[in-house]
């Protein structure tokens, strides 16, 4: 039997870490080649896609793309970790905040922010990871980072005793932390702030209603129709521009020559990369256009 191959949409359940979903994946499916697109923290719940066999060449590639959360932030308190898996560091007796209030500070994130990567997160410093050197009661200097909120808006605004739970969604960039985005919109209205829940919506176009669980995943595969509903590793990355290389040159594309653009159709004029098809659509690979003009291959998938 071949090899499963392309990118399949998996809804994360809560108390599993990204590894742990590949880790049940592969005991699934009996495969090993398997890489999942992005991290999401254990007690979140969502999209994760992963991608079987060679489509984890593509990984990086969906990694880009835009992510859609729905998450609770509650005002009022605070934790060592930004969300309700930590320590309360801080609360205030009452909070008084309007729906009008809430729906113009949300307003006022969208576009692109400054965030500092909270102590509880997977990024190295030196090194080590964050959520290391805050287990070992420790907090380093964190470089800020840019990212992007493209919309946010507010669901919901429930009180829970004397704070407000105000449910909103964000489409944003990679890496951003919705965690400290919580934080920082408490910080804006003056008052703590801390994640209540998480839900990853969507991930690099892939929505909640297309993702299996881990039982779904079973049965297809024991079926034999688990091919049926996976998404091919170019449909995945179809935010890269299409192109199309002549016949006389398809065997040099294959074998990673590098080719004059005039053998590509429509001409490539832009920098970066992009997919390659042959004349009868099949995906030969990822390609890029060099500073001298060339066509040079970036990863190759079809076989001669």
């Amino acid at each position: 039997m071949s090899e499963l191959e392309g990118v399949l949409a998996v809804y994360k359940p809560a108390g599993f870490t990204s590894h742990d979903v590949v880790a049940k994946v592969r005991r699934i499916l009996g495969m090993k080649r398997i890489g999942h697109t992005g991290t999401l923290d254990p007690q979140v719940t969502g999209v994760l896609p992963l991608c079987l066999g060679r489509a984890t060449r593509v990984v990086e590639y969906i990694q880009e793309l835009p992510k859609e959360y729905v998450a609770t932030l509650r005002l009022g308190m605070s934790s060592d970790t930004e969300d309700l898996t930590g320590t309360i560091t801080e609360t205030v007796d009452q909070v008084h905040v309007t729906e009008e209030e809430m729906r113009a500070v949300l307003d006022s994130f969208k576009g692109v922010i400054s965030q500092t990567p909270p102590m509880y997160s997977a990024v190295k410093v030196d090194g080590k990871r964050l959520y290391e050197l805050a287990r070992e009661g420790k907090t380093v200097e964190r470089k800020s980072r840019e990212v992007e909120i493209y919309e946010i808006e507010m669901l919901q605004m429930e009180w829970n005793g004397n704070y407000p739970d105000i449910t909103f969604r964000a489409l944003c960039s990679k890496g951003t932390y919705i965690r400290t985005l919580c934080v920082d919109i408490g910080r804006a209205l003056g008052l703590p702030g801390v994640m209540v829940k998480l839900t990853r919506t969507m991930s690099a176009g892939i929505r909640a209603n297309h993702c299996l669980t881990f039982d779904e995943i079973a049965e297809r595969q024991a079926s034999g129709t688990l091919k049926d509903h996976l998404i091919r590793a170019d449909e995945a990355i179809a935010h890269l521009p299409m192109h199309t290389v002549m016949e006389e040159k398809k065997k040099a594309a294959l074998q990673g020559q590098r080719l004059s653009s005039r053998f590509v159709a429509p001409e490539v004029k832009k920098a970066g990369h992009f997919r390659l098809y042959d004349l009868q659509g099949l995906f030969l690979g990822i390609y890029e256009l060099e500073e001298n003009g060339a066509i040079a291959p970036v990863k190759v998938f079809a076989q001669m």
